[in-house]
């Protein structure tokens, strides 16, 4: 039966390790990450594609950095809003180009997207997300009397930091459901959408914060009635005690296995976490199942032979692992 599935593309699904992140190898890497997609619609699912933009941000940092003093200052949410264009400009190209290749008929459009945060989020006067380039100590001590918030990150150097509070709304879910129920793949919500806070008179105003990809994409799948969110990563599956000589990669679980393993410490913040915290928010709001895996396995994740497939609850086990429940996708 087709589904509605929202396709949530890391950032690092674009810039691959040891990489210098040039277009021609963001876009090698996209076409790439977007051959299962490819398959998804020729069987004819539904499908939104939401994008991580960590690394295009940060180059687009270095670039206004560099540029200090002979061009205008880029804030926080146009740096957002610059991303959004330039990563869906080529992943629609690329995906364009692939459907076209194997002879299907589908628009594909890129929309500018919005994300509502509180004002009033806690999250928004601590902030915690590392963004842009490093600096020496001596930058770092100019940046903070300019008033930036910078922190050591990692002993690496030092890095600014900026708010990331919790996305309330998707400001054109609508303009998106229109045109994902008319069968466009629309391409949304890149970066965890451009932050803006609503004001007393209802006008939105853009903020320096950022948003995670994750947690918006979890919004966004709800608002739009999604069946699955398929979380193309940079790791093949969810896993325990990570990095460890225990380490285990989970073939399934619940939305209660989840918040049990979270409560744990098994999902660092900066990485997992986000991730399992969408997974339970959209499943909680109706969604049906969240596959988290590497990209090249999309198609195989669907159909119930890769990744980790997260469920509100998980029938008893089959011969393979996987509930029987799972492998029959509903």
């Amino acid at each position: 039966m087709p589904e509605k599935i929202l396709v949530a593309l890391g950032g690092n699904a674009l810039v691959k390790a040891g990489q210098e992140g040039t277009v021609a190898e963001q876009a090698g890497n996209v076409r790439r990450a977007l051959a299962g997609v490819v398959e998804l619609i020729r069987q004819g699912h539904r499908v939104v594609i939401t994008h991580g933009n960590g690394p295009q941000v940060g180059h687009i940092l270095i670039r206004a950095e560099e540029a200090r003093g002979r061009a205008y200052e880029l804030p926080l949410d146009v740096c957002v809003a610059q991303s959004q264009g330039e990563t869906g400009y080529l992943i629609q190209q690329s995906l364009q180009g692939l459907l076209h290749g194997s002879g299907i008929d589908r628009s594909v459009a890129v929309l500018i997207t919005r994300t509502v945060v509180g004002r009033d989020d806690p999250r928004m006067a601590a902030p915690s997300k590392p963004v842009g380039p490093f600096y020496t100590r001596d930058q770092a001590a100019r940046l903070i009397a300019q008033g930036f918030h910078i922190v050591e990150d990692a002993h690496r150097g030092y890095r600014r930091v900026v708010p990331s509070p919790v996305p309330l709304r998707i400001v054109e879910a609508d303009v998106i459901r229109r045109l994902f129920d008319g069968g466009v793949v629309v391409i949304a919500c890149g970066g965890g959408g451009i932050p803006v806070c609503v004001e007393a008179d209802g006008t939105l105003t853009g903020v320096e914060a950022v948003v995670d990809k994750d947690l918006a994409s979890s919004v966004l799948g709800a608002a739009l009635g999604a069946d699955v969110i398929l979380d193309l990563t940079a790791v093949d599956g969810v896993k325990l005690d990570f990095g460890s000589p225990q380490e285990k990669t989970l073939e399934s679980l619940t939305v209660a296995d989840a918040k049990k393993y979270l409560a744990e410490g098994h999902f660092a913040p900066g990485s997992m976490g986000p991730k399992i915290d969408a997974a339970i928010g959209f499943l909680e709001q109706g969604g049906r199942e969240v596959i988290i895996t590497l990209p090249e396995k999309a198609l195989a994740a669907l159909e119930g032979r890769a990744g980790t497939s997260i469920r509100s609850e998980v029938s008893s086990k089959g011969k393979g692992g996987r509930s029987d429940a799972y492998l029959a996708r509903g």
